[in-house]
């Protein structure tokens, strides 16, 4: 979802460049930055950046503000960690947003709608799945990459869902039988995608995954 400039009233416009600015700022400071002294990782991130830059970029839609693309929220929380991984997203929106793609005014609430709910869900699934689950390498693959992020795509769609019906721009009819559903099918495409990223990431360069243990997920099992 990509809300254009005229969409909705300034008003909510205005609450979200509200919100947005302190989360930004916060995610900023918080972030570790260190870890992006590596070339390696600092190459990997923007190329994160770089790569979900085109896929949001792919999007289709049925009616203004309904668009809907893969998220890629989940390989990059689970990457960066939360932070980082706000702050490459919203860098990710506003290559879109200076390419035509979404309102620069609707910035802020795209921002929040996509790059804070999708880490805030992804975070969600990873710390529970940590606290109810065994720490296992094929929990890690199949539980936090794939299921993840097919539940943080689909919770990000129904957040959207909410927002539109509660800002009165679509009917909760229209956009549950219209649009909703969408993003359930999306939950399938980015469930491939998350897994099969973090499966390479987590074979090959562990170390590019600062949610994933050697000693946690490897040891004596």
């Amino acid at each position: 979802m990509n809300l254009p400039d005229n969409l909705l009233g300034e008003t909510w416009y205005w609450m979200a460049w509200v919100i947005w600015l302190p989360l930004f700022a916060r995610s900023l400071f918080r972030a570790p930055w260190g870890r992006l002294k590596s070339p390696d990782l600092l190459n990997v991130w923007l190329g994160m950046v770089v790569l979900l830059t085109l896929i949001w970029s792919l999007k289709a839609g049925v009616k203004p503000g309904l668009g809907f693309h893969l998220l890629g929220a989940t390989v990059f929380a689970l990457s960066f960690g939360p932070h980082l991984a706000f702050v490459g997203l919203c860098l990710v929106l506003a290559g879109i947003t200076l390419n035509g793609a979404a309102g620069q005014f609707a910035y802020a609430a795209n921002a929040l709608l996509l790059a804070g709910g999708g880490v805030v869900f992804a975070q969600l699934c990873h710390r529970a799945i940590v606290r109810l689950l065994p720490p296992h390498f094929f929990v890690f693959i199949f539980v936090n990459a794939f299921l993840g992020a097919a539940l943080t795509i689909i919770a990000v769609g129904f957040s959207i869902t909410v927002f539109l019906f509660f800002s009165g721009v679509y009917t909760w009819e229209y956009l549950i039988a219209e649009y909703f559903p969408y993003f359930m099918l999306l939950g399938f495409s980015e469930a491939w995608l998350s897994g099969m990223l973090m499966t390479l990431f987590v074979v090959y360069r562990p170390d590019w995954v600062i949610t994933f243990d050697d000693s946690r997920y490897l040891a004596d099992k």
